[in-house]
Formats: structure tokens, sequence, C-alpha cells
């Protein structure tokens, strides 16, 4: 039968996997695959395995257990081998790469942090900032601008709102850096401007909390910020 991985530990680790259930319907039972001084968590894999909302909680459920007691490598949801025996030859074969993993996820965990702002705020900081972009949109306004005059106002503007998002990004993660381990940024979606991933230890935890907050409250309240976690450091595995 085809085996469901959740993640990757030591062997320290306790891993109490008989307190907890995996996924599929009903739940599957959890089991430990050992080989060297890397142990698999993992269960029997249902044969109808989706993204649904119950089965993506049962694999988070074990993540998060699992962090409680240990250092973990949480693997993304979905992946399988063939049996115990594939399990068991994988943490052979990468027992260099999962080891150092685990080193360096030891007592971290993740927090992600995303970060828009209002547009309209926007819009009206540039007007008011930029002399060229305010005279333009006042010729376009009146009539007195000519055909081209609304696309070089908003090729102006977007170069104004790409700048100044920029500078926030990178103000932000540098006020935020100091109390991680490790970041991962990822291409914005949507309309933030600012994605990013840190691998923060407990013992930083209090610290980079209280400094995204305060970062947070001085940069006003036009800026919308979202921060998610503790999580598994999925992003640094």
């Amino acid at each position: 039968m085809a085996v469901y991985i959740y993640s990757v530990i030591g062997k320290q680790h306790p891993a109490h996997v008989d307190e907890l259930s995996g996924v599929g319907d009903p739940p599957a039972a959890l089991r430990v695959v050992a080989a060297g001084t890397l142990c698999a968590v993992v269960s029997d894999a249902p044969d109808d395995l989706r993204a649904k909302r119950r089965d993506l909680g049962a694999h988070q459920h074990v993540q998060d257990a699992l962090m409680a007691d240990g250092t973990v490598l949480p693997l993304r949801f979905g992946l399988m081998a063939p049996d115990d025996e594939a399990v068991r030859l994988a943490l052979e074969q990468r027992a260099d790469e999962y080891t150092d993993r685990l080193r360096a996820l030891d007592g971290c965990t993740e927090y992600n942090l995303k970060a828009s702002q209002e547009e309209e705020t926007l819009l009206r900081q540039i007007l008011e900032s930029s002399g060229e972009a305010r005279r333009l949109n006042d010729d376009i306004r009146s009539g007195a601008a000519g055909p081209e005059a609304p696309v070089r106002l908003g090729e102006m503007v977007a170069a104004e709102v790409r700048a100044r998002q920029e500078a926030l990004a990178a103000g932000v993660v540098e006020a935020l850096r100091p109390f991680a381990r490790d970041l991962s940024q990822s291409p914005p979606t949507g309309d933030d401007f600012v994605s990013v991933s840190f691998l923060v230890p407990a013992d930083q935890e209090e610290l980079f909390l209280a400094t995204q907050l305060s970062v947070a409250n001085q940069m006003g309240d036009d800026l919308d910020f979202r921060l998610t976690g503790p999580l598994p450091p999925y992003s640094f595995v």
C-alpha cells in the first residue's frame, strides 16, 4: 500500500504518534519509519487523497503536535511513497541533507508577513509629493492635456508606486531581520507589496513580535500588516 509522508524528525524526537491520527476517512493511524539517526512520520495513504479541508487540517495538526515536542522537517501536503522501504531508502540517501536542515531549524518556527497599502491613499500621496504628476493630472482633468497624457501619467504613477513599495518592503525586512535566523521572500500577489517568511528562534520570538507591531504602528493606518504564525517552517525545508 502507498505511504503518506508527514515529516522527517531526528531519532531522539519522542514522536508520540499513538496520540495522533492522519489523513483519510477514517483517519489513518500514524507510524514511524526509521533509518539511522532519522525517522519519517507516515501513515497508509488513502486511495482518494485530495486537498480537502479535513485532510489539510489533519496534515497540519500532525506537524503542530510534533513541533511541540521537538524539531520537525515538515513536508508539504500530498507527498507519498510506494511503501515503507522506499521511505527508508530516501532517508538513507538524503541523510546528510535532512540532518543539516533539522539542525538549521532547531528551536525555530516560521512567521509569514504580508502587507498591503490602501491604493487611494497611496495615489493621493504621490500626487501631493510629485509636482510633475500633479500638473499632468490637473491638465488631464481640465482637458488641456494631449491624448498621450493619461498613458504618461499612468506610467509615472506606476513607477512611483513600485519605488515606494520596494522601499517600504526593504524597510520592513531590515527591521525584522535581526530577530530571524533566516528569511524567505516570495513575489507578492494581489495588493500586497511584501510577502516574506521569517525563521524565528524561540529566544527571539518576543522581540520579533514586538518589533513587527512597532513597525506596523509607525507606518500608519493605511498599511495593512498580516502576520501569520507560529507555523511549521515549510518555507525553509
